[in-house]
């Protein structure tokens, strides 16, 4: 258990988060707004090519194999929800990124990224992981923000995305594992490739509600 004093209160959410490293987060509650500073060369990343054995072990884990990214996660409470925020990155390096995380450990987790492409355009991009990463580019974004969702039907968790935080595409639909009740969610900061990016996470906001369908746009 964490002290009280480790946990962060972010406005529109319901539950207190933990960061993983303190100093790199800010809540500023008048705005409602949390910023990150991911650090240089992190990232939550299991290289499918080169994933096998522990996470964090020395044999299996690729040079493209991280799990040091800057997070911030609560216990989700139980039941269907949907956590939905703008993302604005700072971009300058290869796949920095500003994500929703979902986590249930280091071997199950999934991320909805914001990210900077090889070919310098911020795109909408998921990864899942349940032992290593798959990886799925989405679409181009013609700005430095965009609004990401998280939404939990059951135990199938739903991923979409907006240009205008109004209209809604769908970008994935999954299971991470049978069981939903240890999952933690969130926001992460990363720059795998980098000297580090600034992540900003606003209009933030938690519905402890069932998302009605997932292709019609809401």
């Amino acid at each position: 258990m964490m002290p009280d004093n480790d946990r962060l209160t972010v406005p529109g959410v319901p539950f207190p988060l933990v960061p993983s490293s303190a100093e790199l987060w800010r809540v500023t509650e008048a705005s409602g707004t949390v910023t990150v500073s991911a650090q240089p060369h992190t990232d939550i990343f299991i290289d499918p090519g080169n994933g096998s054995g522990d996470a964090g072990e020395s044999t299996g884990m690729s040079a493209e194999s991280m799990l040091n990214a800057a997070t911030l996660l609560g216990d989700v409470p139980e039941g269907d929800f949907q956590l939905s925020a703008r993302v604005t990155v700072g971009f300058a390096s290869t796949f920095d990124a500003g994500v929703l995380l979902l986590w249930l450990d280091e071997r199950h987790w999934g991320k909805l990224c914001f990210e900077f492409s090889p070919a310098g355009e911020p795109m909408v991009v998921s990864v899942v992981c349940r032992g290593v990463s798959d990886d799925a580019n989405a679409f181009v974004v013609p700005g430095r923000s965009v609004w990401l969702r998280l939404s939990r039907i059951d135990r199938v968790y739903a991923y979409h995305a907006s240009l205008d935080g109004k209209t809604w595409q769908m970008i994935r639909v999954f299971v991470l594992d049978e069981e939903t009740s240890r999952d933690r969610i969130g926001f992460e900061g990363q720059s795998p490739t980098g000297d580090g990016c600034d992540v900003t996470f606003d209009e933030i906001r938690f519905l402890p509600e069932r998302l009605s369908d997932l292709r019609d746009g809401s």
